[in-house]
């Protein structure tokens, strides 16, 4: 995803940086985890759907589209929600899937991801015109006809460059991109013939805390949402602004 392109560090920020990793719990269990998740972001996914109602792994989730994936770690753990895990005790005619394995996810970055068990990328710039409606073809099913996402996830953050007037506006820029495809992708609320309330989509968004992200909500979510809510795992740095929006029960409204 071209919004996190990597720029070399200075000696002093490099030492620094190696020396809070190195006490990192999060990145001490991201190295040790059997799951070998690539990025010590899994860890925040994972604290996310445990605490709010485990989201990821409901019976009526069959699909999810991860924006801005590289190098996949948010990947691993919705795949391993799923189902798709890989047991050498099973029949290695099945590839070691699990039978209960189900949905169908889809990866997306312009930056390759090596591959990862039940996880389907797609290098491509989600911002391009209609790339909603080519992820909803490719998310089609007989369990779901019109190929919507029943989740959509975003962890994406701009690489920041200490003004916090651009920074600000770089991380409003990645919202309204995100809300632009999720609008066009997610599973709108409805009411069955016997007046249940199915659902509707969910949207995981990451921000930067500012006013201006606060307007974005209070415009862009609360009215398309039935409910939006404000984390901040404990997963994340102490010293940053970073938070994500949880909003639930997309309205199809917009």
């Amino acid at each position: 995803m071209s919004f996190r392109p990597t720029l070399p560090l200075h000696k002093k920020s490099s030492t620094a940086w190696i020396a809070r990793q190195s006490r990192d719990p999060f990145v001490k269990a991201r190295l040790s985890s059997p799951s070998s998740y690539r990025s010590r972001s899994a860890f925040k996914l994972i604290e996310l759907n445990d605490k709010w109602g485990r989201f990821l792994s409901r019976p009526s989730v069959r699909s999810v589209v991860d924006l801005g994936a590289a190098p996949g770690g948010w990947s691993q753990v919705v795949a391993e929600r799923l189902g798709w895990t890989l047991d050498a005790e099973d029949n290695p005619e099945d590839f070691g899937l699990r039978e209960e394995a189900k949905g169908k996810l889809f990866a997306l970055d312009l930056l390759p991801i090596v591959p990862i068990l039940g996880v389907q990328t797609l290098q491509m710039d989600f911002l391009a015109p209609g790339s909603a409606r080519v992820v909803r073809d490719a998310l089609k099913s007989p369990k779901n006809p019109e190929g919507t996402a029943d989740i959509v996830l975003s962890d994406m953050a701009a690489n920041f460059c200490g003004s916090k007037i651009r920074d600000t506006q770089m991380s409003l820029d990645i919202c309204y991109a995100v809300f632009d495809f999720a609008k066009d992708a997610l599973t709108a609320r409805r009411v069955d013939e016997r007046g249940k309330v199915i659902g509707g989509g969910i949207l995981l968004l990451k921000h930067f805390s500012h006013p201006s992200l606060q307007e974005f909500r209070k415009e862009y979510l609360e009215p398309n949402f039935h409910l939006v809510h404000y984390i901040k795992p404990e997963s994340s740095r102490s010293d940053s602004a970073e938070g994500y929006w949880l909003c639930r029960g997309w309205l199809g409204r917009t």
